[in-house]
């Protein structure tokens, strides 16, 4: 989606277009808490008059709860007790969880502004450009970070978006991820705002279980080009976004000129990974 206003499943051709975006995911391999191992370092609103649940266009393809005790050691049991209840819960949850820029990248700094407002949610109009809109009814909370790498010894400015949005559910997170993969079947390109356009967009979805995806309930990677009057381009750009009970987590990068898709794609990893374990850490049930 691309950030807060940079931005289900399909169809089967889509999904196996995402096999490829699926070592996203596990580009770095993970340590049993979740963590990046050997260093390496949504998102998505209804378009308008979507509904937001399973009555809807497409019901039924929204993420299935997995059963208790899942088997996988990174993804613990959700404790529902944990869940937020009123927007205020929900806001305190989402500052646990969002990262700060050092758990990013020790090149990473914050940009200006910093933080979204948290009344505003992004919505994907017919015309597949990115609008703003009040937060719908199964959105508790939700935030962007914004943040940069400053452009240094020949390569340019690589920005960088962390959000976390916080719902009544678990079904309520699984239709968030569904209705991102829509958005890249109905647009695959889409006009975050005048003058900055992504191209070329394909994406994957993943249940906990499906090829690499053990370390989230659902994971949603979208790829594609980034191209702006201010930037230039056509650069690299990748979001990644990954579901525990009712918190969805995700970044987003858009590269510039002598930044690599594997350096890129490590930032990604190490931001979206770090914010899984954090949602783990306060809603999950104790081990024994």
């Amino acid at each position: 989606m691309g950030g807060q206003v940079d931005r289900s499943r399909g169809n089967a051709v889509l999904r196996a277009c995402g096999c490829a975006v699926a070592g996203l995911f596990l580009i770095a391999g993970c340590t049993a808490d979740g963590s990046p191992k050997d260093g390496a370092a949504s998102r998505t609103p209804a378009a308008p008059g979507t509904p937001s649940g399973p009555s809807g266009a497409g019901a039924g393809t929204a993420a299935a709860a997995p059963s208790s005790g899942s088997g996988s050691e990174l993804v613990p049991e959700l404790d529902e007790s944990k869940q937020p209840k009123t927007a205020a819960e929900a806001r305190d949850l989402l500052g646990r969880i969002i990262v700060a820029e050092q758990a990013i990248g020790p090149d990473v700094v914050r940009s200006t502004p910093f933080e979204s407002d948290p009344g505003h949610w992004p919505v994907l109009d017919e015309g597949c450009v990115w609008q703003t809109a009040s937060l719908p009814p199964d959105v508790l909370a939700t935030s962007t970070r914004s943040f940069h790498i400053p452009a240094k010894d020949g390569r340019g400015r690589v920005r960088i978006n962390a959000t976390v949005t916080v719902h009544h559910n678990r079904e309520e997170s699984g239709w968030e991820t569904a209705r991102a993969m829509e958005e890249v079947l109905r647009c695959p390109g889409q006009k975050l705002r005048e003058g900055e356009e992504l191209k070329n967009l394909w994406g994957g979805a993943f249940y906990q279980g499906e090829q690499m995806n053990g370390w989230t309930e659902d994971a949603f990677t979208e790829t594609g080009e980034y191209v702006s009057a201010r930037d230039g381009g056509p650069h690299l750009y990748t979001w990644s976004q990954a579901q525990f009970g009712p918190v969805t987590v995700a970044i987003s990068a858009k590269g510039a000129t002598g930044i690599t898709r594997e350096a890129m794609n490590a930032l990604v990893v190490q931001g979206t990974s770090r914010m899984m374990v954090q949602a783990k850490q306060e809603l999950g049930k104790a081990a024994g």
